[in-house]
């Protein structure tokens, strides 16, 4: 999962995998079992319970993450800012209809899986909730051609992603991983317009986005 934030965090990667193999081997052997149980039956409340162990630990482990994350992310920081994606188009199915059917079906599943199981809401809950603590801000962003957008020239051109982490400008010839590039672009857009205040009792590290910074970047005497 990638945002853009101040500086100093713009382009570093926080992913973690919320199951293990074992726990999601298990998982899934336990879904076959409740497929063949009968309905009202205690093998089938069993199993449940079972499953319900799994996601238990699986949930705690996302909110522990994203808690941690909002944390390193906001402490020190005045301005963090956030894509606003719309998760819900981003997961529609992909199976189509009788008439038209889709394609490539089994691979958005597993893409809607992988989206879905980042709890971005979540995160964003987190992110928020430590922001009032510090007094920091938070704000979405538009997120259209943010990996398509050259951080160095502004050249915006989708011939500039060359593969999912690949980012390569046919203006300026500038190369960069194309998420750490999304993050410089969806923090500029950020900036625009918004003037940073100190977090209480922390230093504010906020990205010069101009010769003269906007913000409160000296130290207090």
């Amino acid at each position: 999962m990638l945002v853009g934030v101040e500086y100093r965090l713009a382009g570093q990667f926080l992913d973690r995998r919320f199951v293990s193999p074992g726990e999601a081997a298990r998982y899934r052997r336990l879904q076959q079992q409740l497929a063949r149980s009968r309905k009202g039956s205690g093998r089938r409340r069993a199993c449940r319970a079972k499953m319900r162990v799994i996601m238990r630990r699986v949930r705690d482990r996302r909110q522990d993450f994203h808690a941690q994350s909002a944390r390193q992310m906001v402490d020190g920081n005045a301005l963090v800012v956030l894509e606003d994606l719309n998760t819900g188009a981003m997961t529609a199915t992909a199976r189509g209809s009788v008439a038209e059917p889709g394609v490539r079906v089994r691979q958005k599943s597993g893409l809607n899986r992988s989206i879905q199981d980042k709890g971005r809401h979540s995160f964003e809950l987190a992110v928020r909730d430590r922001a009032r603590r510090t007094g920091a801000t938070v704000r979405t962003v538009n997120p259209a051609h943010t990996s398509t957008t050259c951080p160095v020239c502004g050249h915006v051109h989708p011939d500039h992603r060359k593969s999912q982490a690949r980012f390569v400008c046919t203006a300026c010839g500038h190369k960069e991983h194309a998420d750490t590039v999304g993050a410089k672009n969806t923090l500029a857009r950020g900036h625009a317009g918004h003037r940073a205040w100190r977090p209480r009792l922390q230093p504010v590290r906020e990205a010069p986005t101009s010769v003269q910074p906007r913000g409160i970047n000296a130290p207090t005497a």
